[in-house]
C-alpha cells in the first residue's frame, strides 16, 4: 500500500473511532452515579427522579445511584458571619466519597450557598472557581468521568413579599436575610461553570430552565414561585432540575407509576443516609442513617418490590 493510502487509512479508522465514543452513553447501565450538592441535592427529588427513567428505559441492569448532597455545604469553604456553625466544605469528604463510593460518574451541583447570600464580589467569586477548580481536578484524577451543574435559580418574589430581602449596602447578609438581587450572584457563576465544558464530560445548565419555567408560568399567575424561601425548590421544581438533567443525557421524563417512584424515592431516602453517615461529614444536625450494610439489604428487598411491578 502506498504511503498516501496508509494515511487515508489511519486517519479513516481515527474518525470512526471517534465517532464511536461520542455515540457511547455517558452513563451505562452497569455505572455507579454519585451525586455531590448541597440541601437541594439533600432533598433527594431530582434524582429520584433521574434513577426512574434510568429504570424505565433499562429495566434489565439499572446504574447504581448515590446521593450523598448534604445540606448547607459548599465548595468555596465560605460562611457567612451570622450562619450558626461553619458550612461542611465538600472538599473536607470528597476523598473519602470518591475512595468509599468508586463512581463511574460524578454529579456535583454547587453555587447556591458558595456566595453566601451576599452582592457579587470577585473574592468570594475566586473561593468558589478554586472550590470547582479543586473538585473538577479530584474527580478526573479519581477516573471517574465528571458532570457539573450550575447551580439552580434564586427566586426573591416570595421574600420579598414577607419582607426579608436586604439592599445592596446593607451591613451584613445570611441565610435568613438575602441580598435582594442575589440571583445575579447566581447568574454569574451559573455562566462560569458553563464555560468549564473543555474540563469535565459533560456540564448542565440548571438555572436558565428553572428561570424560563418560572417566568412562563407566571404570565398567568404573577405570583407563582417554586421555591417558598427562594432557595429551596419544591417537588415541581424537582421535576423541572430532573427534566434539564434527563433531557442533557438523552433521557425523556419519567412517568411513572405512583407506586414506582415511591418505592425509589423509599430506596434513595435509606441509601441516601446510609452513605452520608459510611462517609462521614462534619454537618451537625443529620441524623445517622443505618450502617451501611444493614441499609443495602434492605435496598435489595425494596429491589424486589420494585421488580414485581414489572
Amino acid at each position: 500500500m502506498k504511503p498516501q493510502n496508509v494515511i487515508v487509512v489511519l486517519c479513516l479508522a481515527a474518525l470512526l473511532a471517534q465517532r464511536a465514543t461520542a455515540t457511547e452513553p455517558l452513563i451505562k447501565p452497569t455505572d455507579r452515579v454519585l451525586f455531590l450538592g448541597d440541601s437541594i441535592t439533600h432533598a433527594g427529588h431530582y434524582v429520584s427522579l433521574v434513577e426512574v427513567a434510568f429504570r424505565m428505559a433499562h429495566p434489565g441492569t439499572v446504574p447504581d445511584m448515590i446521593n450523598l448532597g448534604l445540606p448547607s455545604e459548599t465548595c468555596s469553604g465560605l460562611s457567612e458571619p451570622d450562619h450558626p456553625w461553619p458550612r461542611p466544605d465538600v472538599h473536607e469528604r470528597l476523598a473519602r466519597a470518591l475512595t468509599k463510593v468508586k463512581p463511574d460518574v460524578v454529579f456535583a451541583c454547587y453555587g447556591m450557598n458558595d456566595g453566601i447570600y451576599y452582592p457579587l464580589s470577585e473574592e468570594r467569586f475566586a473561593a468558589y472557581r478554586r472550590g470547582v477548580n479543586r473538585l473538577i481536578d479530584e474527580v478526573n484524577a479519581s477516573g471517574a468521568k465528571l458532570v457539573l451543574m450550575t447551580p439552580p435559580a434564586f427566586d426573591p418574589l416570595p421574600l420579598k413579599k414577607q419582607g426579608k430581602l436586604r439592599p445592596a449596602g446593607a451591613d451584613k447578609y445570611a441565610y435568613f436575610a438575602i441580598y435582594e438581587d442575589y440571583d445575579a450572584v447566581l447568574k454569574a457563576y451559573a455562566a462560569w461553570v458553563r464555560e468549564q465544558r473543555e474540563r469535565v464530560d459533560l456540564v448542565i445548565d440548571l438555572h436558565t430552565p428553572v428561570l424560563d419555567y418560572v417566568a412562563e408560568k407566571r404570565r398567568s399567575d404573577p405570583q407563582f414561585t417554586m421555591s417558598p424561601d427562594g432557595v429551596h425548590v419544591n417537588q415541581e421544581g424537582h421535576r423541572v432540575l430532573a427534566a434539564a438533567i434527563l433531557d442533557a443525557l438523552g433521557h425523556a421524563p419519567p412517568e411513572p407509576s405512583r407506586e414506582l417512584l415511591k418505592l425509589v424515592e423509599q430506596r434513595q431516602k435509606l441509601r441516601h443516609a446510609a452513605w452520608l453517615s459510611h462517609v462521614g461529614h462534619l454537618r451537625p444536625g443529620v441524623k445517622p442513617g443505618l450502617p451501611i450494610d444493614q441499609a443495602e439489604a434492605q435496598a435489595a428487598e425494596i429491589d424486589e418490590q420494585i421488580a414485581a411491578l414489572r
